[in-house]
Order: C-alpha cells, then structure tokens, then sequence
C-alpha cells in the first residue's frame, strides 16, 4: 500500500495506466489505500484534463492521443532513408503528371520537396499532412480525398475515400507498405482495410511504384492485399542483395534507389 499526496498519487495512475493500457478502480483504491470513491473521482479529474476516458470499473488511455502518438512514432522511424526515398521519387514526376501520394510518411518527405515545385502538376492524395504542405503551391492542382479520419494514420482510407478514389485515374501512383517480398510474390500490411485501400491504388494507377525503406523488403505482414503484378517499380534508400535484384528481374519490376 501506497500512501500519496492527491497529485502524486495521480500522477502514478496516469503512469500504470500508460504501462498496462487500463487501470481498474478496485485495484487503485487498495494500491493507494484510499477508498473506491477516492479513485472514482481522482479518475473524474483526469478525464476532465482530457488525461484518459473513464469506463466502467475504471479507465482507458484517451484514443486520440495513443493514435496520434502512434502516427509520430513511425515518422521518427528511418528519417534519412525516408528522406533519400522522396528526392528519388519526386525526380520520376515530370510536368502535367496526375500523381496519388498514398498515405505514407515518405509522402511527406515527398510532400515536402514538392511544396517547392516550380512546373506545374495535379495530385491526388487521402493524407492531412501532405494537403497541408501541398495546398500553397500555386502550381499544383490538389485534390484531396476525405472521408473518415484516421488519426493513426494521418489521412482516410475508409469505404467513403475508396469510392471517390476509385474514379480516377493517376499517371503515376507511390504506394507504402509494411513489407513487400518478391520471392513470395506479397505486398502487405498489418491492418486490412489499408490492404483494400492500397489494392484499389494499383488497380488505378496506370504506372505504380512501392516506396518502401530496404529493411521492409523480404519480409512479409499480416494481410496481403496483391503481388507484383501492376507494380512498375520499388523505390528504395539502398540497392538490395543480388538474390532480391535478380527476383525482381524475373518480375519485370525495376529496383530504384
């Protein structure tokens, strides 16, 4: 039993709620040695704080900020590789292409060059950040697809976005993944409505490329949403073992870094 002034005592519940995904209000109060009551409304005021969300019995961490925490993580993940990955693709995009930036965070280092562009283009993309980034550049005719926020992911990819996707047709698309395997003939992901999503880019797209860092190639995710065969290309940071190159060859799929 843990005796605590009210704001440390607080404090440790936000940090065995971030530790263990839940607390529960019986096992707070005999923790702390105070009574349920006590807890109920120590939970009241950090709901208020928009600190967590109550449930019955005790408490959650607050969706938004887990998302929105989830989405920062990856774009701290292979800054440079990433970063290397978007100056290739970008000089791919020639003037008066159609391009569909996926919902990636190479995207935005993409997104990032293009803010700068100085020939004119038209973008289609589902993803907040590159809107942001992109919807001052004068010479670029954007078009952003909505629907259902994400905030995981930073964009749309629900049934709404897909339908409006889907009547278009881009010159070029970059599609992000979490693991591409040529041997296995798998592009995938962990989540399967990002794999319908991605699947209907390819299906649209009249030249497609994968941008994925080279630690993602080999490997294979949860959900396979299609193989290589409307793919045009990977784009990545480092140029892959012979073994991959040569997969890739058969494939008729050009490796770009």
């Amino acid at each position: 039993m843990i005796k605590l002034f009210l704001e440390e005592r607080q404090e440790e519940i936000l940090k065995i709620l971030n530790e263990n995904g839940k607390v529960l209000v019986k096992e707070l109060a005999e923790k702390f040695g105070v009574t349920e009551d006590s807890i109920r409304k120590d939970l009241g005021s950090l709901e208020m704080d928009g600190k967590l969300k109550r449930t019955y019995g005790g408490a959650v961490p607050v969706r938004e900020k887990l998302q929105m925490a989830e989405a920062n993580k990856r774009r701290m993940l292979d800054v440079e590789a990433k970063r290397k990955i978007a100056a290739t693709a970008v000089k791919i995009i020639s003037p008066n292409d159609f391009v569909y930036l996926d919902i990636s965070t190479i995207s935005i280092a993409m997104a990032e060059i293009l803010s700068k562009c100085e020939f004119p283009c038209k973008i289609l993309t589902s993803m907040v950040d590159v809107l942001v980034m992109l919807a001052r550049n004068p010479k670029i005719d954007l078009i952003f697809a909505g629907g259902k926020i994400n905030r995981s992911r930073d964009g749309f990819s629900d049934g709404m976005n897909l339908e409006f996707i889907s009547n278009f047709r881009p010159d070029i698309t970059f599609v992000g993944l979490v693991a591409a395997d040529l041997k296995k003939n798998s592009l995938s992901v962990n989540y399967t409505y990002e794999g319908i999503h991605k699947k209907k880019i390819l299906e649209i797209g009249r030249k497609n490329y994968i941008i994925a860092e080279s630690r993602k190639l080999g490997l294979e995710a949860s959900y396979c949403f299609a193989g290589f065969e409307k793919v045009f290309g990977i784009i990545t940071e480092n140029k892959p073992p012979a073994e991959i190159l040569e997969i890739a060859e058969k494939r008729n799929v050009k490796i770009i870094n």
